[in-house]
């Protein structure tokens, strides 16, 4: 099954809302939270003042030489500061030994920790608490009390139920959910419109390549495109631009084929029906037959060369190779042409010559060069060949004696099938072979020349000097 695609509007929408919607909620929960503090602290307010009125109305008295608290309080006393109808106040006023003085007798004992921790001058603590299985808020007053027979601390306690309280609460977090709400709602919208409207030059990309024809492999534009995206447009348009040079070679390599090929097909028909007919004897016709074979699998041979070194041109993952081997390697190939024409050669390679290049291509390359000048140098003339290397390049150098290059020929040296690019008589070829050279050295960085060697204003020969760049061995 083929795994989904991941959607880039949506990894932005969910990355940036997602965080958002949880800072929201998160504030939500504070504010809350701080709204109830805020209530508690303001309905503590009323519960305080009602603990200092009880606390007013307190009397000491002395019976049988003991001292004691009096409380003359009414319940109706506490209706002042009822807020409304929806909650109920209860007290509980204790004498200076914790007796009941006055209130609600079943009202649970004040819990004892030090009311250090409040924001009143006044010697009080609020808690939570429960009262007849109902919630309450528990304020609790150390009221001193003095009078003329002496003086102690009398406890306060006033509860209240919490149902004003939870209305405020259930008030404030609907406030507090609408108003996130809403913000959160603002929030995805521009976060959505800007999402829309930041990935649309990614849309109009696609609808562009979509609507393309097969064939166009013409660069997108990038003029108006982000910044952010011009370093995928100038990838993509490169890779297009080597697809369409990898399809313009293809286009050329098949139309040279078609081209070349059927000139000696035709030539070897008619040599057999020719043959066939008697018209020369069996030697000379399969002779003839034989050297137009040659020819054709020659041209067929360099044509698949060239072929190849367009395909190693995209390949990556080229390997070192020594070109000074490469360099013996070939003249001992080609020894045997060496001699049947008793060419005076020398052979001058030094020490290992590393370049990044396929041994293939090295070895195509060298063999080129050399099977020319061998071609095209006179019987018993000379033939250098040396392989010079400096701290950055390597240098093959070529030296025949043969006629040179006619000054009108030198501007198409290295186009394909361009047979006649010597001086003098012409010779047999197929053309090939110095495009072949020009496109294995450009494919690896380096640079060919051809160049006439003179003495006394007469050419004496033809120097081809092709350099590569050295490449560490370790490499």
């Amino acid at each position: 099954m083929k795994p989904r695609a991941t959607s880039l509007r949506r990894t932005l929408l969910l990355g940036i809302l997602l965080p958002v919607f949880g800072y929201v909620v998160f504030n939500t929960v504070v504010l809350y939270r701080q709204a109830l503090a805020a209530a508690d602290t303001a309905y503590d307010r009323t519960l305080l003042a009602t603990a200092k009125s009880l606390g007013e109305q307190l009397q000491v008295t002395s019976q049988g030489g003991e001292v004691h608290v009096q409380a003359t309080v009414l319940y109706s006393a506490l209706e002042a500061f009822e807020a409304d109808n929806r909650s109920r106040l209860f007290y509980r006023v204790s004498g200076f030994q914790g007796e009941m003085v006055s209130g609600f007798a079943d009202m649970p004992a004040p819990r004892r920790h030090a009311p250090s921790d409040n924001i009143y001058a006044a010697l009080v603590s609020f808690y939570d608490d429960h009262y007849r299985d109902m919630p309450v808020r528990m304020a609790v007053l150390l009221q001193p009390v003095a009078g003329v027979q002496g003086q102690g601390m009398a406890t306060i306690q006033v509860a209240e139920t919490l149902e004003l309280r939870e209305t405020l609460a259930r008030q404030i977090l609907v406030d507090t959910l609408w108003r996130q709400a809403a913000l959160l709602a603002v929030i995805a919208f521009v976060v959505v419109l800007v999402v829309q409207r930041a990935t649309r030059p990614v849309r109009d990309i696609s609808r562009a390549l979509a609507s393309r024809s097969e064939n166009d492999l013409s660069p997108l534009p990038g003029q108006d495109a982000p910044r952010e995206l011009l370093p995928l447009l100038d990838a993509t348009n490169q890779h297009m631009q080597r697809l369409s040079q990898l399809l313009e070679h293809q286009k050329r390599f098949v139309r040279d084929t078609s081209h070349q090929l059927r000139t000696p097909l035709a030539v070897l028909k008619t040599q057999v029906q020719s043959a066939r007919r008697g018209d020369v004897e069996p030697r000379q016709a399969l002779d003839e037959i034989a050297h137009t074979v040659d020819r054709a699998t020659e041209l067929a041979n360099q044509m698949l060369a060239l072929a190849k070194v367009e395909q190693l041109r995209q390949d990556r993952d080229v390997p070192v190779s020594d070109w000074a081997a490469v360099v013996r390697a070939v003249a001992l190939d080609l020894s045997a042409l060496i001699a049947d024409r008793s060419l005076d050669f020398a052979l001058d390679v030094g020490e290992a010559a590393p370049v990044r290049a396929h041994e293939w291509a090295l070895r195509e390359l060298t063999r080129n060069l050399l099977h020319n000048a061998i071609k095209h140098s006179p019987p018993g003339g000379a033939l250098r060949v040396g392989l010079l290397s400096d701290e950055r390049t390597a240098a093959l150098i070529v030296r025949d004696s043969g006629p040179g290059i006619a000054p009108a020929l030198r501007e198409r040296l290295f186009q394909p099938f361009a047979t006649d690019h010597r001086a003098g008589p012409s010779l047999s070829g197929s053309g090939l072979g110095l495009a072949i050279c020009r496109e294995i050295v450009q494919s690896l960085g380096g640079q060919i020349e051809l160049d006439n060697r003179t003495d006394g204003g007469s050419v004496r020969g033809l120097d081809a000097t092709v350099r590569l760049p050295l490449t560490p061995a370790t490499a």
